[in-house]
């Protein structure tokens, strides 16, 4: 005996209900694609920003002391689409090699933070201002520049250490961003998705 197949309608009303049920996880799924290609994007453009920053300040064209809010407004400014002027945040930190009793070391020179008062940009205008992962500098001069230590107390970092030559000096550039996924929580682990942020890195050293 043959089973008499569903009627049109009754088969188009099933199609509805499962297109009904699959709906939010194709959803998900799109935003969670979404994300990562966003923050795939934002990585790009801080890496690249911080390269150029690391080699820009190493060419010593410029002066830290005086024009360190100008590079970073330089730098800055080649990030569209990020909306780094409030999510975003630089550091610029020298650090020196120095070698004692055949033991290498590495010390901080001086860092500086994007707080350019003049343009009411950085983390005066914005609020966001991410730890430096090379030094976590806890007072700042009116010139945006760390004055934490002294010439003759100079902290010692992990960056480089044991690989620079006694007084070799190079310049890190830290780059932050500020990341906010569409998806987060159980959705995101649902679709078995990286938690992207909130905090995005880069550091380069020239």
């Amino acid at each position: 005996m043959r089973r008499r197949p569903f009627p049109p309608r009754r088969q188009h009303g099933l199609a509805a209900v499962e297109f009904a049920l699959l709906l939010p996880f194709l959803l998900m799924l799109l935003f969670g694609m979404i994300d990562v290609a966003r923050a795939l994007q934002a990585n790009i453009i801080i890496t690249n920003i911080s390269r150029e920053g690391a080699n820009l300040v190493a060419r010593g064209g410029v002066q830290l002391e005086t024009g360190s809010q100008d590079i970073m407004y330089a730098l800055m400014a080649s990030a569209p689409p990020l909306n780094v002027n409030q999510r975003g945040m630089m550091y610029i930190t020298r650090v020196m090699g120095v070698v004692r009793n055949g033991v290498a070391s590495s010390v901080v020179l001086d860092q500086y933070r994007w707080d350019d008062n003049e343009r009411s940009l950085g983390v005066g205008a914005s609020g966001y201002k991410p730890t430096s992962k090379v030094y976590n500098c806890t007072s700042w001069s009116s010139a945006s520049k760390c004055s934490g230590f002294s010439s003759s107390s100079r902290p010692a970092v992990d960056t480089m250490k044991g690989k620079l030559s006694d007084g070799e000096v190079v310049h890190v550039v830290e780059t932050f961003y500020r990341y906010d996924m569409l998806l987060t929580g159980a959705a995101t682990t649902a679709l078995g998705l990286p938690t992207l942020g909130p905090d995005l890195y880069s550091l380069s050293v020239f």
